[in-house]
């Protein structure tokens, strides 16, 4: 069990700074992936940035994903889904649309509107306080995979080791502190599991952001 996210991060810190990653940059989930992230960049010396997803919801089931948006690249769809519904990817125009609004919303909120950094033949690192099901992390690294990053590198402190191996070939390498079995949520993980607020993710990335 983590004391809270931060300690989460420097012990995932140490892990990553005994691996050979090149011109590395740190990508966050928001809100809970920011403060373990943040010890990870200072110790990679590393930009850090946010890699946005928001989910498309089903016609009338908005909880059932029908895919994803992620900031900087096309829409990540679930095909089965998208038939069992009848529709065609270009119904999702206005939704797809709307999410994109949220996503550069979000930016300006927490980055004050500042570019994301480019990622192009880098190492991208992804980390998030945990994963439960694997949904978010799977559309997200989807997503990343199109912006041409030269190796993609899952770090998390907590997770199911079944999702991990779900994800595993969609990275290059994954590195997973912790697999309980059984596994009940992410927060049963941290003596401390407090939601983000916005404010503090904003401070925290103030200054980070840098190209790198």
């Amino acid at each position: 069990m983590f004391a809270d996210r931060t300690e989460a991060g420097r012990a995932l810190a140490d892990r990553l700074a005994g691996m050979d990653l090149a011109d590395p940059v740190i990508f966050a989930l928001p809100r809970g992936g920011v403060p373990v992230a943040l010890p990870v960049a200072d110790r990679l010396n590393a930009p850090l940035d946010l890699l946005l997803v928001r989910k498309l919801g089903a016609p009338g089931q908005p909880e059932l994903a029908v895919g994803a948006v992620v900031e900087g690249a096309e829409p990540v769809i679930n095909a089965s889904v998208l038939r069992a519904f009848g529709l065609a990817p270009g119904d999702l125009a206005a939704q797809v649309d709307a999410k994109r609004a949220e996503i550069a919303a979000r930016r300006a909120l927490w980055l004050a509107g500042r570019d994301p950094v480019p990622v192009a033949g880098r190492t991208a690192v992804v980390v998030d306080d945990g994963i439960a099901t694997g949904a978010t992390m799977r559309a997200a690294l989807r997503g990343l995979a199109a912006r041409g990053p030269a190796r993609v590198i899952l770090a998390v402190p907590v997770a199911p080791a079944e999702v991990i191996a779900d994800l595993a070939p969609l990275v290059d390498r994954a590195v997973c502190l912790d697999t309980p079995d059984p596994f009940y949520a992410v927060g049963a993980h941290y003596r401390v599991f407090d939601q983000v607020a916005d404010d503090a993710v904003a401070r925290m990335l103030s200054g980070q952001s840098r190209g790198g």
